[in-house]
């Protein structure tokens, strides 16, 4: 075998071993199992409010309002995981979809339409930052929870 074939070969095995490391290194996210979905209707409230799934199972919110929301968790309560959630939902079907690998509870708001108090419960905005209806309510807060059980 020539010189040259000999140190093609050496390249190619190495190149192959690399991308052999690479790829083993690299993991893709896996796909969730079943997918529930979390609507945003035209009315400013997640429906459902409240879901219960299984551990490997994922979520994906959608926002058919016209108007933009946001997902945010709530971490001081957040037992489920994906701390640090604050994704805004664009109108007219942005979406956003998480998988939840370990059991707990996801409690979620938008932070548009809801503002924590001192012990970070969702409470409705209020005067400095509510909507106000026609008779000075600024109505329920936009949250909601995902609860995550083991099979």
């Amino acid at each position: 075998m020539s010189r040259f074939r000999v140190r093609w070969s050496v390249y190619v095995l190495a190149l192959a071993a690399i991308a052999g490391f690479v790829a083993h290194g690299r993991r893709l996210p896996a796909s969730p199992g079943n997918v529930t979905q979390i609507t945003i209707p035209d009315e400013d409230r997640f429906v459902p409010y409240a879901i219960t799934i299984h551990v490997g199972d994922g979520v994906r919110w959608v926002n058919t309002d016209s108007d933009d929301h946001t997902l945010v968790s709530n971490d001081r309560y957040n037992t489920a995981g994906h701390h640090g959630i604050n994704v805004v939902l664009k109108a007219n079907g942005g979406s956003f979809m998480l998988k939840f690998d370990h059991a707990g509870v996801f409690p979620f708001y938008c932070r548009f339409h809801s503002m924590l108090d001192k012990v970070q419960q969702p409470i409705a905005p209020g005067p400095e930052g509510g909507i106000q209806d026609a008779n000075g309510n600024f109505g329920t807060p936009m949250n909601g929870v995902v609860t995550v059980v083991d099979d």
